[in-house]
């Protein structure tokens, strides 16, 4: 029988521990409680008198440092290197991770200040940023890195999406599907995923968005890169450019993937790479939903709610652009009328 893991302190005396070790406690620093993402990790900026304030990241469980999923990324994004956040310090026991605090400019966040040339520059810089992930991750492929053992394969991609059923379709919009349609949807997925899957994979950040790149110092910083892992070329285009926070308007699309391919030397390519982009787009915004959907009723965290009406319009225009799939279209809209 498995032991059960001790108890996890409340999170207060857990930031007391971390810093009377760290000796922070002595400089009686200020703690701030910062809004978390979608997982179960709390952040919390320690401001320290005279010195960089730092970010704790608090799991929901003790963990082993070095076999600790961030941490592993974390080295090898560094030997690319990219603009990541600095590990500052851990405690194990009681599941803390220090940080580099990048302070609160989000990508998301800047762009309602940004003028249309400071807009352009950042984008093109996040997608830069994408070319070297790929590039210098086939240059580094490694065992010793986590992200190179896991991939967006049949079983992932199949689990995505029916992660979108149950969490979207059944449990936010209240559906019941039946037996009968529940496999003709499943069957037309299979083929979306079949093809997804086949394709040469290269390493994605998985969740590559204005949410997940940071502005600091001048230049954008990645952050939420734990689930790096093996996948499409498309993956991370597709989650900046299609991004459920923030709209981009059609043509700016286009020049970034044109951008894209220039940089990776593969500008006559354009032609092919729409319809993967687009087929890619579709899992992953159908993904999206389902964890909007699951925030949403299972977590009891309405945020995400307003930012369905954007993921749905995507999906519509992802199949509108990918004919041979109408079948899912119908089948899709026969159970949300928005996907009509």
């Amino acid at each position: 029988m498995n032991e059960r893991q001790p108890p996890v302190p409340d999170p207060r005396d857990r930031i007391h521990t971390y810093l009377e070790r760290s000796g922070l406690a002595a400089t009686s620093p200020r703690v701030v409680p910062l809004t978390g993402d979608a997982s179960d990790r709390r952040y919390y900026r320690i401001l320290v008198p005279d010195a960089p304030s730092i970010v704790l990241s608090l799991y929901a469980t003790p963990f082993a440092f070095d076999r600790l999923s961030f941490v592993n990324v974390a080295r090898l994004l560094a030997e690319m290197p990219v603009p990541i956040p600095a590990v500052l310090g851990h405690a194990e026991d009681i599941g803390v991770l220090a940080l580099e605090d990048l302070g609160d400019v989000t990508l998301q966040a800047h762009l309602g200040a940004a003028s249309p040339g400071e807009h352009a520059a950042l984008y093109r810089q996040a997608v830069a940023l994408i070319a070297t992930l790929q590039r210098r991750g086939a240059e580094l492929a490694s065992p010793s890195y986590i992200p190179f053992g896991i991939a967006f394969d049949v079983e992932k991609l199949t689990w995505e999406l029916d992660f979108f059923i149950k969490h979207f379709v059944e449990a936010y919009r209240g559906v019941l599907i039946a037996p009968a349609a529940r496999e003709a949807l499943r069957d037309e997925f299979a083929t979306v995923i079949e093809r997804l899957a086949a394709e040469p994979r290269v390493l994605c950040h998985r969740d590559y968005h204005s949410r997940n790149l940071m502005l600091h110092r001048d230049r954008l910083y990645i952050i939420d890169f734990q689930d790096a892992r093996m996948g499409p070329d498309t993956y991370d285009l597709v989650s900046l450019l299609r991004d459920s926070y923030v709209d981009l308007p059609e043509q700016t699309v286009d020049e970034l993937i044109a951008y894209f391919l220039a940089l990776k030397g593969d500008g006559a390519a354009e032609r092919e790479f729409k319809p993967r982009f687009n087929l890619m787009a579709l899992q992953r915004n159908l993904k999206a939903l389902g964890t909007f959907g699951y925030q949403t009723t299972a977590r009891r965290n309405p945020v995400y709610i307003q930012y369905i009406p954007r993921t749905l319009r995507y999906v519509r225009t992802n199949l509108e652009h990918l004919p041979g799939l109408g079948r899912l279209r119908d089948l899709l809209a026969s159970h949300v009328e928005e996907f009509g």
